[in-house]
């Protein structure tokens, strides 16, 4: 079952945690080695990040995974 603005919360507040840190898009696809698109993908909601994209976010920016997706829906 799908979660009606799951992905476009958590867009949101996966922008609002890079802009935090004051890096690009680029700065953190370079930082979880995913690519610029994935990242953009994901923050505009077009894109269901996969576990591995979300572990690999969570340790770029230094956070557990589970602050990384402790957001409101």
């Amino acid at each position: 079952m799908k979660v009606p603005g799951v992905r476009i919360a958590f867009g949101a507040h996966l922008r609002t945690l890079r802009e935090a840190r004051g890096w690009s898009q680029q700065e953190l696809a370079d930082r979880a080695d995913v690519s610029k698109p994935t990242v953009y993908r994901i923050e505009t909601a077009r894109y269901s990040a996969t576990l591995d994209v979300l572990a690999a976010l969570a340790h770029a920016m230094e956070l557990p995974l589970r602050d990384l997706v402790d957001f409101s829906a």
